[in-house]
């Protein structure tokens, strides 16, 4: 069991020691491989299931010998080498731990960052994770959908007479890349709203943008998509209503803000503030302090210098 660390009361602006840093990054982490751990060993028992839904676009051939093998329409899993299988399946175990274990791990990187952050800064943190969760989840299930369509037509191109031989392994990698790109790429939305709330970008300068970043964006989906028109068409078109959807909000956020902050002035544009002088307020009496020479009552009469009743 970990020893706990003497409860010390908390600075409200999170700032701590090094050594308490340290201390509460390794209780994180454990925190987070206690969590993780049993997890996995769950999903070691599942893995072989979880492998044949990763694998499940590939449109497989029963056998070699099938005309269908070697008209390049349907391909033969195969796990090659005597360790192939049991790095398989402790690979999907570990890969589907970290995805169940997630919410847990997720918060404890939270918890670790949160006390550094100012107010506002843990409002914008929390707004990205739950407007970017979603994000990345329909950006996944989207690469899950185009596979189906892609693996086909990519085995279309096979040599006549020739029988694809395709590695779970490589099926299992090509599936988590593919969703993962999708999902970072739908994180481009709340990128632009992030930079606009920020101040850093404004809503016209990103509408300005526009037919630069649809180039890009079909560029982008040209290289991450397999060579299939429809899995190019289908990240293209909502990623391309994403980025519109975000100018959008940022320009319905310029106005917004310019209407708190009242209307802006052109450069060779004057001011409305009144310049006139205000009235003089009329002079206080400041009484002066007495000088010792200057002292009355039963002090000794002031001695006067050089005719001079002060020593000034």
């Amino acid at each position: 069991m970990l020893k706990s660390a003497r409860k010390k009361p908390k600075d409200p602006e999170g700032r701590m020691p090094l050594v308490d840093h340290l201390r509460e990054l390794r209780n994180r982490l454990v925190k987070s491989l206690l969590a993780f751990i049993p997890l996995m060993i769950v999903a070691l028992f599942f893995s072989k299931d979880i492998a044949e839904f990763l694998s499940s676009p590939v449109p497989r051939c029963a056998s070699e010998l099938e005309p269908a093998a070697r008209a390049g329409k349907c391909a033969v899993l195969s796990q090659i080498g005597i360790t192939s299988p049991f790095t398989t399946y402790v690979k999907v175990g570990i890969m589907a731990g970290l995805v169940a274990s997630a919410p847990v791990w997720l918060y404890q990187l939270w918890a670790f960052i949160a006390p550094g952050l100012h107010r506002n800064e843990k409002k914008y943190a929390i707004s990205t994770v739950v407007i970017g969760s979603p994000l990345f989840l329909a950006g996944g299930y989207l690469a899950y959908w185009i596979l189906p369509h892609a693996v086909p037509l990519l085995l279309s191109f096979s040599v006549d007479g020739s029988v694809n031989y395709i590695t779970v392994d490589d099926m299992i990698g090509m599936t988590i890349k593919l969703v993962l790109a999708f999902g970072l790429a739908f994180q481009l939305p709340l990128l632009l709203i992030l930079l606009n709330m920020g101040g850093v970008v404004s809503g016209a300068r990103m509408l300005g943008w526009w037919r630069g970043m649809v180039m890009g964006i079909a560029i982008f989906a040209a290289i991450v998509t397999p060579t299939d028109p429809l899995s190019m068409i289908a990240l293209q078109v909502p990623l391309t209503a994403l980025y519109f959807a975000a100018v959008g909000f940022s320009l319905l956020n310029d106005r917004r803000r310019r209407r708190q902050q009242g209307p802006e002035l052109d450069d060779d544009e004057a001011s409305s503030l009144d310049l006139r002088p205000e009235p003089i307020a009329p002079v206080e009496p400041v009484a002066a302090p007495a000088l010792p020479e200057q002292a009355v009552g039963d002090a000794a009469p002031a001695r006067r210098v050089n005719g001079y009743d002060d020593v000034t």
